[in-house]
């Protein structure tokens, strides 16, 4: 699984860590079942404070994308395939941005501004 974050963007750690897992569970990179890394195991990797990632397994595990039990730790519990053709488009409209040479900034104000 691949994980992205940016700490010089004004969007939290914690946000970006869920939203970037989200992603892999709708479009399939992480499925049913699959267990995610522990959180002190995460956030080394990324090196971001654990309670950051705990507080993004805990967001996923509200959404129902993410089932936490001691000993088990984070486990996909559900995937959002009604989600996948979104997931698709999402896909392309960002290589057509990156295409255009839209920054990322640019195109997420232009979803903001068609969104309301």
């Amino acid at each position: 699984m691949l994980i992205r974050i940016d700490p010089t963007l004004s969007t939290p750690l914690f946000e970006q860590l869920a939203a970037s897992i989200r992603a892999s569970v709708i479009d399939g990179r992480l499925t049913v079942g699959e267990r995610l890394l522990p959180a002190r195991e995460l956030a080394a990797a990324l090196d971001i404070n654990v309670h950051t990632v705990l507080r993004a397994y805990q967001i996923l595990r509200e959404e129902g994308l993410l089932d936490m039990r001691p000993g088990r730790g984070a486990v996909v519990a559900g995937r959002m395939g009604q989600h996948a053709a979104l997931a698709g488009a999402i896909h392309d409209l960002v290589d057509e941005a990156k295409l255009r040479n839209v920054s990322e900034s640019a195109l997420l104000s232009l979803i903001k501004e068609a969104y309301k």
